[in-house]
């Protein structure tokens, strides 16, 4: 303990650490998009999971969001909150489980995710575009990752 210096192997290096290095871009590219997102229209990050996630599947509760997004269950029932006061999505008891209640997109949810798509996929062909030769492999790596962790 004490005097000693750190082996070479036991430094630990944060730059190098992928989880780390994951997490830092991944918040990055989130930011990037919420920017545009939430100086036009007002939404937040958990606000757009939310929406994409019920466009994307169709009537989702607010559990399945928290386990899709890894959002905590506090925020996402906030986000569904600020949408249902928006005019963005409605709230209904689930038939068959009393305890969820599901979140649907109204027309105007609809409308509104139609612009943010358009947002989004000119976003992902910016990143597909800066990235171009790396793309593929990156997203292997991804895949990878999200199905073997």
């Amino acid at each position: 303990m004490g005097d000693h210096a750190p082996e070479a192997a036991e430094v630990f290096d944060l730059g190098a650490f992928l989880p780390y290095r994951m997490a830092v871009a991944a918040e990055r590219l989130s930011v990037g998009m919420s920017k545009r997102y939430r100086d036009e229209f007002g939404i937040s990050i958990a606000e757009w999971r939310v929406l994409v996630n019920i466009a994307d599947r169709g009537a989702v509760s607010v559990r399945d969001i928290e386990r899709e997004v890894h959002l905590e269950k506090s925020k996402a029932s906030r986000a569904a909150s600020r949408l249902e006061a928006g005019g963005y999505v409605t709230k209904a008891v689930n038939a068959q489980d009393r305890r969820l209640v599901v979140l649907q997109l109204t027309e105007a949810g609809e409308a509104l995710m139609a612009q943010l798509a358009r947002i989004a996929m000119a976003y992902q062909a910016r990143l597909d575009q800066m990235l171009a030769p790396e793309i593929a492999p990156l997203n292997r790596a991804i895949d990878r990752i999200l199905s073997d962790l």
